[in-house]
């Protein structure tokens, strides 16, 4: 179970609602093998929030390259997308 918890990430996005928001992140992660466990999103008035858990097992790029590509995303569609480790997220939210 711990090497699956090591491939496991968490995306999250944050921004102003617009249509696309999901289709975007989500066309990234399905071109580079990256399976989506999890997802959630809401939109409070205008503001859109979305967390994601993946699982990076099959992927076809590194962590550091699929951050820089979400990030490409999110700057062109208007959104912030933020990315971590799942056990990094855990540890730094761990009550």
């Amino acid at each position: 179970m711990a090497e699956v918890a090591q491939n496991r990430i968490v995306i999250t996005v944050l921004g102003k609602n617009r249509p696309g928001i999901v289709a975007a992140v989500s066309r990234v992660l399905g071109e580079e093998g990256i399976d989506i466990r999890d997802i959630t999103q809401s939109i409070i008035e205008e503001i859109f929030t979305m967390t994601m858990i993946a699982d990076m097992g099959a992927a076809s790029t590194s962590f550091s390259e699929l951050q820089e590509r979400l990030s490409a995303v999110g700057q062109e569609i208007g959104v912030d997308v933020q990315i971590q480790r799942e056990d990094v997220f855990n540890f730094m939210y761990r009550l």
